[in-house]
């Protein structure tokens, strides 16, 4: 019965069929479970898949096979091949002959029923349909298994991050996915960047919990082992204004007459869309727009109301206090006042003083002046009285005085 009879009337079977990913070193593995497809009689057959296998360039890929042939038979010489075309009176290539594969090919199966075959750093030069070959040691007692697997074989770049939105609202959470066209098992190890810093999440998803606006940024991820990384996704964290405040223009007083702006400041993101001036006491707004200017008769407390797509926020109030000319009169008038107030509070403490002073200095002249009577006692004075008195009338000069009291007074 020749090969191609064989393959007539085949029906489909199952195998066991396992993918996994180990970093380097150990390298990336694939192991893969495969279908598989068996002759009308059960007798010859090759179990694999018929669908095409994806792994990572630079990986190790296993493919678990295993065949059968009629009882009695032995089999003499098993291999694998990419190619179903084989020339004229030769048999198929058999890959670990070629020094393509020779040195990356290693068969793990054996005589009997086990085809397992393991390939390791797939190249891109790897992407063909892989078949098993089995001769037995009688005449046209030969198989390939056909169809074969389809080995795909992708570069890292190939890795892309998916996002559950790239326009995040601050406070909500957003979830990132490393995928690529190739399955990746749950046992690759993953590494995430955000704007090339290493983060430290190692599954291919990472989910930023309660976003702030500090998560913005740029994401990329890459498999363990492998140099180059995905194509960054970035993340717009949004948010409504915040430290929204006022700034005036002017410094000092604002006089009658001076121009005085009011400039309105925020963060958001996206950019605020739309200030709103209010004045207190006011319930309608006096103006739009980052910046507001006031004329001089306008005094008082005014804020702006700061507001984007996602919120808005109102700042502090800030005093705009516009000083006229009878203002400034009144306060001239009212210096005036008070410096004259005070020189005549110090003009009268001084002239307190210097009373004080110069009674101080008679008193003393008068109680130290010298006189000829002053050894005199107040009984001389008195036999003497009218003498004296008649000689300092008639004199000019003052009459005498015994303790401090005039003669003359001391007889009336």
């Amino acid at each position: 019965m020749s090969a191609r009879r064989r393959n007539r009337n085949t029906r489909p079977c199952c195998v066991a069929v396992v993918m996994s990913i180990m970093s380097p070193p150990p390298p990336l593995i694939f192991l893969l479970i495969f279908h598989g497809v068996y002759s009308a009689d059960d007798e010859w057959g090759v179990n694999y898949s018929s669908s095409s296998i994806c792994a990572l360039k630079g990986s190790t890929v296993i493919i678990n096979c295993t065949y059968k042939y009629p009882t009695g038979h032995q089999i003499m010489k098993v291999f694998w091949t990419n190619t179903d075309v084989r020339q004229p009176n030769k048999d198929f290539p058999d890959l670990s002959e070629d020094s393509e594969y020779s040195q990356r090919i290693q068969y793990l199966g054996d005589k009997h029923h086990d085809c397992t075959m393991r390939l390791t750093d797939v190249r891109q030069t790897d992407s063909h349909e892989y078949f098993f070959r089995f001769i037995t040691d009688i005449p046209n007692g030969k198989w390939v298994g056909k169809p074969g697997v389809t080995l795909d074989i992708t570069l890292i770049t190939d890795l892309q991050v998916e996002s559950s939105g790239e326009r995040v609202t601050e406070g909500h959470s957003v979830t990132l996915t490393c995928k690529s066209r190739c399955s990746l098992t749950d046992r690759s190890t993953f590494i995430w960047f955000k704007n090339t810093q290493s983060l430290s999440e190692r599954n291919n998803q990472l989910i930023l919990q309660s976003v702030r606006r500090e998560d913005a940024g740029n994401y990329s991820c890459a498999v363990q082992g492998h140099k180059l990384t995905s194509p960054h996704q970035y993340i717009n964290v949004i948010y409504p204004p915040k430290q929204t405040h006022v700034v005036v223009n002017s410094s000092g007083e604002i006089m009658e007459g001076d121009s005085v702006t009011l400039t309105c400041s925020s963060e958001s993101n996206p950019p605020v869309q739309i200030y709103t001036w209010f004045k207190e006491s006011e319930t309608s707004s006096v103006g739009y727009g980052q910046t507001y200017s006031l004329n001089s008769r306008h005094s008082g407390w005014f804020y702006c109301v700061a507001q984007n797509t996602v919120g808005s926020q109102r700042s502090a109030a800030v005093s705009v206090n516009v000083k006229g000319y009878l203002v400034i009169l009144q306060m001239v008038i009212g210096v005036l006042i008070l410096v004259a107030a005070v020189f005549i509070v110090l003009m009268i403490i001084w002239r307190i003083w210097w009373m004080k002073k110069r009674n101080n200095s008679e008193s003393q002249t008068v109680h130290h002046s010298p006189s000829h009577n002053s050894h005199k006692t107040c009984d001389d004075v008195y036999e003497n009285v009218m003498t004296a008195d008649d000689r300092y009338e008639e004199s000019n000069l003052s009459p005498p005085v015994c303790g401090n009291i005039p003669v003359s007074e001391l007889y009336e």
